[in-house]
């Protein structure tokens, strides 16, 4: 089961509390109280794993490691191990809490402390994306340790016992949602043969069946360079929930071109069309502008006639519309050639 929309709290580790401590040895008194540790922070990573977020599926709390309390003669409490969350590529992270925003991962602009990454701390408001590998963005920042009394000390104060508690880590709820990153979204109603059309261009092993929900959860294939994703299928009133609702029009949000399947079987092709195509609209119309190749799938299954009939109603939709079959090589070479200057144009 894909896990693409979860709910956590994250936890930056606390920073460490400062000591109060005195040098024993004699005549080399004064406070020895070392610092508190800085909290580790929590960082999100991006990897190509689709399925990273299942990570979340039961655990929906996770903390950094707390900084060490300081210690006598000098020795600061070492720091908190910074957390390292991997998330799939395509995942958009929301800030659910209203007291801060998200960050750029210190670290890739080249801080040289953490004082220095604090400061060069970017804000980008609540919402962010990971849309590369090993892309990394702080969420919460570990607190900083607090003081010894070393660092109290002063020509009228030489026996100081004052110390500071370490600052709290930040906390955050987060929002992860996952949208598939594909240059092609297979789209269409349910059992109009996308999983069979991927199977047959990228080797892809998605479930195939003669019933419509057969496809639970998107999949993905590789044809060359190209990155296709079988959307699982839309009905009317999708884009408000019904059916598999909008969980998977997000996942078409990013995808540069849409190839449109109609089943041959249908009655109505031009209908089956429009359904889809208005689910998109209502959802984005961003989405609905995006370029589309339609497809009638299943054409093997309908007299020669009848396919001329129903693509003929397909091509007053979109001139270019192609009748196609999985059992049939000619057709799958017409898709393959489109998908090469698709490529091409990459």
């Amino acid at each position: 089961m894909l896990i693409d929309d979860v709910i956590i709290k994250i936890w930056a580790g606390n920073g460490g509390r400062g000591a109060v401590a005195f040098n024993k040895i004699k005549m080399n008194l004064g406070p020895t109280g070392g610092d508190g540790g800085n909290g580790g922070s929590v960082f999100f990573e991006g990897v190509s794993d689709l399925s990273a977020l299942a990570q979340f599926r039961y655990k929906k709390e996770v903390k950094a490691e707390d900084g060490e309390n300081g210690k006598s003669q000098f020795n600061d409490g070492a720091d908190g191990k910074d957390l390292i969350l991997k998330i799939p590529i395509g995942t958009v992270i929301k800030n659910i809490d209203d007291s801060t925003s998200l960050a750029i991962n210190p670290g890739s602009l080249g801080a040289k402390s953490r004082d220095e990454a604090k400061s060069q701390r970017i804000k980008i408001g609540k919402t962010e994306e990971i849309i590369k590998i090993g892309q990394k963005i702080l969420a919460a920042q570990g607190g900083r340790g607090g003081k010894g009394n070393f660092k109290f000390r002063s020509s009228i104060n030489t026996s100081p016992k004052q110390f500071q508690e370490g600052v709290l880590g930040e906390s955050f709820a987060i929002k992860l949602e996952l949208k598939l990153i594909a240059d092609i979204g297979l789209i269409g109603l349910p059992n109009a043969g996308k999983s069979s059309l991927l199977n047959e261009l990228t080797k892809a092993k998605s479930r195939v069946a003669n019933y419509p929900f057969t496809t639970l959860e998107p999949n993905l294939g590789v044809y060359y360079e190209l990155v296709l994703a079988d959307i699982p299928g839309l009905i009317e009133g999708a884009s408000v929930g019904k059916g598999l609702g909008i969980k998977f029009l997000r996942h078409i949000e990013r995808t540069k071109i849409l190839f449109h399947l109609v089943s041959a079987e249908s009655e109505n092709p031009g209908r089956d069309h429009r359904i889809v195509k208005k689910e998109l609209k209502n959802y984005s119309k961003e989405l609905a502008k995006k370029t589309e190749y339609i497809f009638l799938s299943k054409s093997d299954t309908i007299p020669p006639k009848e396919t001329k009939k129903k693509i003929a109603i397909l091509k007053k939709i979109n001139k270019n519309a192609i009748a196609i079959s999985v059992y049939d090589w000619d057709s799958l070479e017409k898709v393959k050639n489109i998908l090469n200057k698709i490529k091409l144009k990459k």
